[in-house]
């Protein structure tokens, strides 16, 4: 089986290593921003039981070979959000998705694109797969925003663990950058 963790790498400004329970304090910022919850349909109860709830979640996913890594900037030792690789089933067909998650002070500063670049490539370049998708709330406009920049196509809406979801994909065949 292969793994997807995308770990001990770096693209030109981000570290990515797995999350920590030692970045439980840095990451609970993202629990009290609405913007970045609002979309996530699970993860209930207080910022704090979210925040556990996440660490924990990727944890497992990291016992499973994938997961979102946490992105630390190289210049500052901050973590600034997460990306990686996702195992996930979508109308009833394993993907490969490519998530991403930014804390509030450091969005629109390039992290969600150069990591998601970083990591349509690092499947690509290691033959992970030939296609990657990104799932985005259909009112995510910022998200959808990055995955045009990482090339990617609206491909089609769907549901998605009971919300609605644009499915954005590339494939290394029609890849350009």
């Amino acid at each position: 089986m292969k793994s997807f963790i995308i770990e001990g790498v770096e693209s030109e400004r981000l570290l990515f290593r797995k999350l920590t329970q030692h970045d439980f304090e840095a990451w609970l910022p993202f629990f009290y921003d609405e913007a970045s919850t609002k979309y996530l349909s699970a993860f209930e109860g207080t910022h704090e039981e979210r925040c556990q709830s996440w660490i924990d979640r990727m944890n497992w996913r990291y016992d499973n070979d994938n997961g979102l890594m946490a992105l630390i900037d190289k210049t500052s030792g901050v973590l600034v959000g997460q990306c990686g690789l996702l195992k996930q089933t979508v109308d009833d067909v394993d993907e490969i998705e490519i998530g991403y998650h930014l804390l509030p002070n450091y969005r629109r500063m390039g992290y969600a694109s150069e990591a998601a670049i970083f990591c349509k490539h690092f499947a690509f370049d290691n033959h992970l797969t030939d296609t990657v998708i990104s799932l985005i709330h259909t009112e995510n406009n910022p998200s959808m925003a990055v995955a045009r920049k990482n090339g990617m196509q609206l491909e089609k809406q769907t549901v998605y663990n009971t919300i609605k979801a644009n499915v954005f994909r590339v494939d290394k065949h029609s890849n350009t950058d």
